[in-house]
Parts: C-alpha cells; structure tokens; sequence
C-alpha cells in the first residue's frame, strides 16, 4: 500500500494519457497527426523542456468540452488515489484553452466537476491552481487572472508554468501583486531549467512555494534563505530527468536538497508524459538513490506541511504518514 502523500506539482493537462487522447480525438472529430496509441506513446520522448511543450500544446485540441475535462480530470483522479495521493493542488492552463476558442467557463466547470466528488469517489481533498504562460505576455496574464474572477471561490492560489528560459518571474510583477490582492496563494515554477535567480526573483514576488527549483544549489546564500523560511520545493524527479535537466535519476540532486535542510516535496508534474504518476516517483528515488523507508515518510510529511491545507487538517493527514 503507497504511503500518504499529497500532490503539489500536478498540471491537468499532463495528465493526458495516449488513450484518452484518441477517446477524445474521436468524440471531437479530431484527427491526431499519430495512428496508434503506440505510435502516440513513442513520440512522448524529449529532448528539453520545449520539445515536451510543442506536444503537449498540440494535443491539448482534444480538450473542447467540459465532459473532455471532467472525463480527463476523473481520470488522473483514479489514478492518483491507486498512487496513495489524499490531496491534491491542481494545476491548470486557461490560456493554452481560451487561445483556441474554448471558455474559461468551460475549462473551469468541467475541472471542477471531476472535484466535487474526488473526495466521496476517491478519497482525495483537492485545491485549483490557475498558472499563466510565461512565454505569454503578462498583460494577457493580467486579463486572464481578470476573467478568472468569477471563479475565485474554486481557484486558491495562481502559478506560473511554460517554457522558463527567457521569461523571469519579475516579467509578471504587477500580475502577482494583483493576484495577492485578489487573496489568492502564489507559487511560480523556478531554477528547474532556468538559473538560481529565477528562485530568488520568485521569492521577491511573495511566492510561497516553489515548483522545482532544483538548481538552487548553485547558490548557497539562496539555500540558505529557502531553509530558513521553510520555502517548499515541489521538485519531479521522473519529470526533471525526461527533460534533460538531469542526466539520470542517480545523479538527481534530491538528496543533497534534503541534506540542505530543505522543505522538499515529490510529485509527478505531466505524469502521461514523463513516465510516471506521483508514487512511481517515489519508487524511483528508491530503486536509484536508495532513499529509506524513512527518508520517504519524510518526503510525504513535507508533502501535507507544504499543502494550502489548514494547518489541523495537515496534521491529521500527517498522522497517517506515522502510522503508515
């Protein structure tokens, strides 16, 4: 039976496995530019961060009801409860949706349809996090958080994803700052493939956890301020090595960020493409790094103090790691 844990660093769409891809293609009259799901699965190789996003942006079209979003959302859902997951903050894309001509109302309505019940059908609490495109421009984030108004009461906090190198955190300033005045919570992919600064520009925004941040490393003085403030990290190791930012998974960097005394949690990031959901993770970090039972519970106790939880609801969740 997995351990307790809950999932951080989840993006919805990366959730889209080749099965459901045809599923939907053919609901949707869609013809995908790969005949079999084999063939599809093939193509989920990866050279960077970049060759990942021209895929995962392409069958992304499949997506254009909200049953599409609820059927893709159960889906993870069922999968994630199987992987020991008790909550999860979900991560999802608008503008990758309304820049093709589907609703926020409909991307949200349908998400959210799937949550509702995760609780009674899965056992799983959930949180919605809505992410900008950074390779956008931040006026388009700005209307984008604008739209997302009236959906305030299921979305907790926004976030920051897409293609890193080039587009730094402070490019979004006003955007945060008016997000955090919305009483929304704040996190920001950071020092995954872009340099340690990236983090530390993040963390002038007020952003409370950061997504990856594997590269934090390079700089002691930024080790020092994530430890002491008990920033966490939501690193994806299966994630970071597909993408090239790691060679492999013995030579990830996990265990020298916990030596840090770092706040690290695992998760699985786009698990359809990276080859596995968020225990898959954990069983690799095991199989490569030798990570102990004990070293693992760590891991998932990190995971619920790190959650937007309220804090008696974090310890009762984190009594299940102990007894586990």
């Amino acid at each position: 039976m997995p351990l307790p844990k809950a999932e951080l660093h989840l993006h919805i769409e990366g959730t889209l496995e080749p099965e459901l891809a045809f599923t939907l293609a053919h609901r949707n009259n869609i013809t995908l530019p790969h005949t079999t799901v084999d063939e599809l699965r093939a193509a989920y190789e990866f050279t960077d961060l970049q060759s990942f996003l021209d895929l995962y942006y392409a069958l992304m079209d499949v997506l254009r009801t909200e049953a599409d979003f609820t059927d893709l959302t159960r889906a993870y859902l069922t999968r994630a409860a199987a992987q020991g997951v008790r909550h999860a903050e979900i991560f999802f894309d608008p503008q990758a949706h309304t820049a093709r001509g589907i609703t926020l109302d409909t991307v949200v309505n349908g998400i959210t349809a799937a949550l509702d019940t995760a609780e009674t059908d899965h056992g799983i609490s959930t949180h919605l996090i809505l992410c900008f495109l950074r390779d956008r421009p931040a006026t388009e984030a700005m209307d984008t958080l604008h739209a997302a108004r009236p959906h305030l009461d299921r979305i907790i906090g926004v976030g920051l994803d897409s293609a890193e190198v080039g587009h730094p955190p402070t490019k979004f300033t006003q955007v945060f700052a008016a997000a955090q005045d919305l009483g929304l919570h704040l996190v920001a992919h950071a020092g995954e493939e872009g340099p340690p600064d990236y983090i530390r520009q993040a963390l002038d925004l007020g952003v409370e956890r950061i997504d990856h941040g594997i590269r934090c490393l390079e700089d002691p003085d930024l080790v020092t301020r994530l430890a002491a403030n008990r920033t966490p990290l939501t690193v994806c190791p299966l994630s970071n090595v597909r993408l090239r930012a790691v060679d492999t998974m013995a030579d990830h960097p996990l265990p020298a960020l916990m030596d840090a005394g770092l706040l690290v949690t695992v998760n699985s990031d786009d698990p359809a493409y990276f080859g596995g959901y968020v225990d898959d993770n954990y069983q690799a970090l095991a199989d490569h790094l030798h990570l102990t039972q004990e070293q693992l519970r760590t891991l998932a106790r990190n995971s619920f103090e790190s959650s937007f939880l309220p804090h008696a609801r974090k310890k009762e969740l984190i009594a299940l790691v102990d007894a586990h």
